[in-house]
């Protein structure tokens, strides 16, 4: 990787820094569009005490959940549990500390982060659990609370094509909160399906302008279906 070649050669290379007690942005939804071979490099590594921000925890033995298996997460941030059983377990248990935020404020925390704006207001969870300890005002005649925004020490994103210079296009679902985590971290890590040459990607189709990306590295993929139903 030199000057404005963002490319890396390895997974090892592409996560370079990241070490116990971080915390890492991961994007996805469910497993849609999940850096699912960063997250597997994370294990690999055997970093310890992370706190990780995501819509959820993937599912059992796949996505972040890999992570769960190995007590590598310290604190998950994230909107809900999903079909995880051991992130279920591990939270009922107070093994691992859970921060449940709504998902548009989440969303909104990591684009706040992203965009250098500390905090927001919003009405959502105004006189519910999720506004305990958090300054309430109110504008117009209507409540609202104040929330921190989020950023992090990596951000770990799965696009569908990158050139070297690390604009990023995602495919369909897959954009999810993958643009607004590739804004919010100090390093920013993008796995691709395709690398194509500079000047090949559409200007007007980038969604991820390569100003935010550090590292790009182009993987394959699983592409699992979260919940399978056939006939019998």
């Amino acid at each position: 990787m030199s000057g404005l070649d963002k490319r890396v050669n390895s997974y090892e290379e592409a996560l370079a820094g990241l070490t116990d007690d971080m915390t890492v942005l991961s994007g996805g939804f469910g497993i849609c569009g999940i850096p699912e071979n960063l997250i597997n490099e994370i294990r690999r590594r055997g970093v310890k005490g992370l706190t990780v921000v995501s819509n959820n925890c993937g599912i059992d033995g796949f996505g972040l959940g890999v992570l769960l298996e190995d007590r590598q997460i310290r604190k998950m941030i994230a909107s809900y549990v999903g079909e995880n059983a051991l992130f279920e377990q591990q939270l009922l248990s107070g093994e691992l500390e859970v921060e449940l935020t709504p998902q548009g404020t989440l969303a909104e925390k990591l684009r706040a982060g992203g965009a250098g704006i500390p905090a927001f207001y919003t009405a959502t969870g105004y006189g519910t659990p999720v506004a305990e300890g958090k300054e309430a005002r109110e504008f117009n005649g209507r409540h609202y609370i104040l929330e921190p925004a989020i950023t992090g020490d990596f951000a770990i994103v799965k696009g569908w094509k990158a050139d070297h210079f690390g604009n990023v296009i995602y495919r369909h679902t897959a954009q999810n909160f993958n643009p607004v985590v590739a804004t919010a971290g100090r390093i920013t890590v993008v796995e691709v399906e395709e690398i194509v040459e500079p000047g090949e990607l559409d200007p007007a189709q980038i969604h991820t302008p390569g100003i935010y990306v550090d590292r790009i590295i182009q993987g394959s993929f699983e592409k699992r279906i979260e919940k399978r139903t056939v006939r019998s």
